[in-house]
């Protein structure tokens, strides 16, 4: 393992990158896999994966940002020991946590599930093991991050998404050809069972890398503890009781902020069905919701999660030694970092909606489009939301984050329940306002409590005003040369590529003229040595 002590920008930017291209990943897959499905079988597929990931919030979703505080903290102040027994403390919770949490995946499915889509349960326990192994993985990710080394965690996220690919498509269309080649319901059944044991073997394939990455760095972890000279060593019952503390509100926290997704589909599913709707209509459109939308949404917003993760253990190790100053530097600069990149990526989400969508997913009908066109804005606020609730988490104020998700939550379901009831006609639509609110609302309440316990203030300008008036200029010239693309190939592809590449260009070109960044305050940017050489040959930066 490398001494040499990251920086914020780079730990953000190396999982950034790991990020995206996962998410790339994850979008390429999906059209092979919707063909393979179809809608209906996306339905039972998302509904599975939704409740999936609500139980893994529970057991092991933030276990790697909580072990990475908690071990950050103890590194910070030169106690080794205890970070080991942190590490090992917390392996046992996950084994403990994940198994439970399993077992209510596999035999709870019922319940937990809208009585009208019991088709989904098989996919749900097919999914459930892998609830148990993630457990233990989020332990060893959590671990590298808190020693500033983003590098296994993102090779593990890469790894993990290929194998989930190769495998979802795979035994999606094996399990459809040899036990439901008439199609149909079983087909979308089996369809959806294949689909989620990709999930599983992605997750066995990231632990398996990161067991093979402590194995090889055992001798530096026991030269680490042997340099440690701390007084009064953290008993096990000590560690245990702080790991409980700690990890267990981030769990309710990140819990409380994903729930929306089961709930919002629970109760749209429900209350549709109230109004008459047929069952496989409303898997059909939520199938579009979870797999077209929801997917490409998330490419911008896994940059977010990746500057909080960057920033937790930086920021947790400032907060421990009293540098409040330093902490908020650190969470200007990470809000800064990841507005850059979002905000641009929300006007061109919008913008682009229907080409993209029809490029990426020609099955998939105009409500995905439409869905991107009007819930890009999600990006912005889904950010924020993850930002500012990670700053909380990180200066031991995580109960503050869990009441603000809480109020959030609350707004979300009453919002979502009212427009449901009033205007049935909304329909998938309901579900993605509310979501878009949800986040807002849980913006606005944890920057109220960072000014109550750090101070902390936005910077709008440098942080929000100049990349909005870049993301005009580069929206209206892509879109424009867009128009003529398409009217000269008639290729769709070949005009959105093009305009997206250019995009780019012009945004990056736009943002200095507006901002006025200099060449040392860019270089601070991801990938920033390079941009700075492309804008000195075509002489922004002279």
């Amino acid at each position: 393992m490398a001494n040499k002590k990251s920086n914020l920008v780079k730990n953000a930017s190396i999982l950034m990158v790991a990020s995206i291209i996962s998410r790339i990943i994850g979008l390429i897959y999906r059209r092979p896999l919707g063909s393979i499905l179809g809608a209906v079988g996306l339905g039972y597929y998302s509904y599975a994966s939704n409740l999936y990931t609500i139980l893994l919030l529970i057991s092991s979703y933030s276990i790697p940002m909580a072990v990475s505080k908690i071990v950050s903290e103890r590194l910070a102040l030169k106690q080794y020991k205890n970070a080991q027994k942190v590490f090992k403390g917390a392996l046992l919770y996950a084994v403990l946590i994940g198994g439970i949490t399993a077992f209510i995946a596999f035999f709870g499915g019922p319940v937990l599930l809208p009585a009208n889509q019991q088709n989904a349960l098989p996919a749900l326990r097919v999914l459930a093991p892998t609830i148990f192994f993630s457990a233990i993985l989020g332990v060893f990710r959590g671990y590298f991050q808190a020693h500033d080394t983003m590098t296994p965690t993102s090779i593990s996220q890469i790894a993990e998404q290929i194998m989930n690919a190769v495998i979802s498509v795979l035994a999606a269309w094996l399990l459809i050809r040899n036990f439901a080649p008439q199609g149909g319901t079983g087909a979308a059944i089996y369809g959806s069972i294949g689909g989620t044991m990709g999930t599983g073997a992605g997750v066995l394939t990231g632990l398996a890398f990161m067991l093979f990455v402590f194995f090889i760095n055992r001798s530096y972890f026991k030269r680490e503890r042997a340099k440690d000279r701390t007084d009064g060593e953290e008993t096990y019952g000590e560690v245990f009781r702080i790991i409980f503390l700690m990890i267990t509100p981030i769990l309710f926290t990140t819990f409380v902020n994903n729930a929306s997704a089961y709930l919002d589909s629970y109760l749209y599913s429900t209350i549709e069905g109230f109004h008459g709707m047929d069952s496989k209509l409303i898997s059909a459109a939520y199938g579009e919701y979870s797999n077209y939308y929801i997917p490409i949404i998330n490419i911008p917003l896994a940059l977010a999660s990746a500057s909080a993760s960057a920033m937790m253990p930086e920021v947790s190790g400032e907060y421990a030694v009293g540098s409040i100053k330093t902490a908020n530097e650190k969470i200007t600069q990470t809000i800064r970092l990841t507005m850059f990149i979002c905000i641009p990526c929300m006007f061109g989400l919008m913008i682009f909606a229907y080409p993209i969508m029809g490029v990426l997913f020609p099955s998939a009908t105009d409500l995905a489009a439409k869905l991107l066109l009007t819930g890009a804005v999600y990006v912005l606020f889904a950010s924020l939301s993850t930002i500012t609730s990670s700053v909380l988490q990180s200066i031991g104020r995580q109960k503050e984050a869990l009441i603000n998700a809480g109020i959030s939550l609350i707004l979300n379901l009453a919002i979502l329940t009212v427009m449901l009831f009033a205007a049935p006609g909304m329909s998938i639509y309901a579900v993605m306002i509310a979501n878009i609110l949800y986040s807002l609302f849980d913006w606005v309440l944890n920057t109220v409590m960072l000014r109550k316990y750090l101070g902390f203030r936005n910077e709008f300008r440098k942080t929000y005003i100049e990349p909005v008036a870049a993301s005009l200029v580069m929206g209206l010239i892509s879109w424009i040369l867009y128009q003529i693309l398409f009217h000269l190939t008639r290729r769709p592809s070949i005009a959105v590529i093009a305009a997206i590449l250019a995009a780019i260009f012009v945004y990056l070109v736009s943002y200095v003229i507006f901002s006025r960044t200099t060449e040392e305050e860019m270089r601070r940017f991801p990938m920033g040595t390079k941009i700075v050489k492309l804008l000195r040959k075509i002489h922004v930066y002279r």
